[in-house]
C-alpha cells in the first residue's frame, strides 16, 4: 500500500471503492475509508512470485486447493481490509464476498508477499497484523526478491503464531496446513539475486 491515499475524498465507503475498483484499469487497495494505489514491480518481485505460485500449484494438483496470484482481490471481513496479495492459496470451495460478482476472496489458508523496497515495512508488520484477523488463514510467507530469504508465520492453536526464517537455496520450507515443503531453489529459480 502506498503512503498517500489516491482519492482526495476524506472517506470511501467499501460500496464505492468496489464500484470504481472495478472500473479501473489499474489495481488499488482499501483500508478504514481510504483508497491506496498500488505499485508496480520489478523483475525479480514477478520471477519470485511467479516460480513460487508455480511450485504450490504442481504441489497441489492432486488436492482441493487453488492458487491465485496478484489479480485476485481478498478482503478481510474482520477489519475491512480489501486488497492483492502476491498470492494466495484456498483449500475446498472458495468463499467470496456476498455480492453477484464472486471476485472478493475471502478465505485463503496461505497468503504471499514478495518484499519490495517500497513495500517491505507494510508486508513485514501492518499487513500481517491485518491478515491475522482471517479465520481460515494458517501460513503467511514473506519472500524478499533479491535473495533467498523467507519468513514464515505459521498459526499454531490456540491463536498463536510461531515464526521462523529459511535461508538458501538449499533450505525447505514446510506448510503443514496444506501438506507441501517448498525449496528455497525452486523459488529462486532463475531469479538474478544480489550479490
Amino acid at each position: 500500500m502506498s503512503a498517500v491515499p489516491q482519492f482526495a475524498l476524506p472517506s470511501v465507503s467499501p460500496e464505492e471503492y468496489l464500484a470504481a475498483e472495478r472500473a479501473a484499469s489499474f489495481k488499488s487497495e482499501y483500508y478504514q475509508g481510504q483508497v491506496y494505489a498500488m505499485a508496480g514491480a520489478s523483475y525479480a518481485h514477478n520471477l519470485v512470485n511467479l516460480n513460487t505460485a508455480t511450485a504450490l500449484n504442481l504441489a497441489l494438483r492432486e488436492r482441493d486447493c487453488t492458487v491465485q496470484v496478484s489479480d485476485q482481490r481478498l478482503q478481510v471481513k474482520d477489519n475491512g481490509l480489501y486488497t492483492y496479495p502476491d498470492l494466495s492459496v484456498v483449500c475446498g470451495p472458495p468463499q467470496f464476498a456476498p455480492d453477484k460478482y464472486l471476485d472478493t476472496l475471502l478465505n485463503p489458508v496461505v497468503l504471499a508477499e514478495v518484499v519490495s523496497l517500497s513495500t517491505g515495512e507494510y508486508d513485514r508488520v501492518g499487513k500481517f497484523i491485518l491478515y491475522k484477523d482471517i479465520p481460515t488463514l494458517r501460513h503467511y510467507l514473506l519472500l524478499e526478491s533479491t535473495q533467498p530469504i523467507v519468513r514464515l508465520a505459521t498459526w499454531r492453536e490456540p491463536k498463536v503464531w510461531a515464526f521462523d526464517t529459511f535461508e538458501g537455496l538449499t533450505a525447505v520450507v514446510p506448510l503443514p496446513a496444506i501438506g507441501v515443503e517448498l525449496t528455497l531453489a525452486d523459488l529462486y529459480r532463475k531469479v538474478p539475486l544480489a550479490g
